[in-house]
């Protein structure tokens, strides 16, 4: 646990609203991020649960490491916070922006919660920020080849990982772009298209082939 007493020092903070007079005059992300220091002292407010709620079947279905990344980020190990997100989420950048958050409704603080969705929002931006998020190519490759059918979300998690298995894998679409939901179901001021069209990106240089229009 990275402050014991973190959860009593400093009250939940939210990434606040970007001003009403400039949301008014585009479609761009309706929020902005804390400061360096203020996302490591909400980190900090995570106590570290004998037993992690916001890791059960109904508090995170990914069963994210929640207190282990929060006690890296409050301690200012960003870096690693990060690596151990990704090792049970595919794409923190979306859930990071549009997922409900069962993780902070199982929070042992209620409606105090610690801010699990900010803070991995914060460390997956962080990590492209930064040049952390490489391609991961397979270092061997199988004899499989496996088509998938829709590049929603489910298709790209579903891709993403057989990918990483070694096989070599071809997402199929009927649309002109790939991303389903994320690309034309949820607006742009939750999620940027271009925060999509970089995932997409990455995967196709981790060898991930998509075949649209189809």
């Amino acid at each position: 646990m990275g402050k014991a007493t973190g959860f009593m020092e400093y009250a939940r903070r939210e990434n606040p609203f970007r001003p009403e007079d400039a949301r008014l005059k585009d479609f761009d992300d309706l929020h902005v991020r804390l400061s360096d220091d203020a996302r490591k002292e909400q980190a900090s407010r995570c106590m570290n649960c004998g037993v992690p709620y916001c890791q059960s079947d109904y508090g995170c279905p990914l069963h994210n490491l929640i207190p282990e990344w929060n006690d890296l980020l409050c301690s200012g190990q960003v870096e690693e916070a990060l690596m151990r997100l990704i090792k049970t989420a595919p794409f923190p950048e979306f859930t990071g922006r549009v997922c409900p958050g069962l993780c902070e409704k199982a929070c042992m603080m209620a409606d105090n919660a610690t801010t699990n969705r900010d803070n991995e929002l914060y460390l997956i931006e962080e990590g492209f920020r930064n040049g952390w998020i490489k391609p991961r190519i397979p270092v061997k490759r199988t004899d499989r080849t496996i088509a998938v059918v829709g590049s929603g979300p489910s298709g790209l998690a579903t891709a993403d990982m057989l990918n990483r298995f070694g096989h070599r894998v071809t997402v199929i679409d009927r649309a002109d772009r790939p991303g389903g939901l994320l690309m034309y179901g949820i607006p742009n001021m939750k999620l940027p298209k271009g925060i999509v069209s970089r995932r997409i990106g990455l995967m196709k240089a981790e060898g991930v082939e998509f075949c649209m229009n189809t």
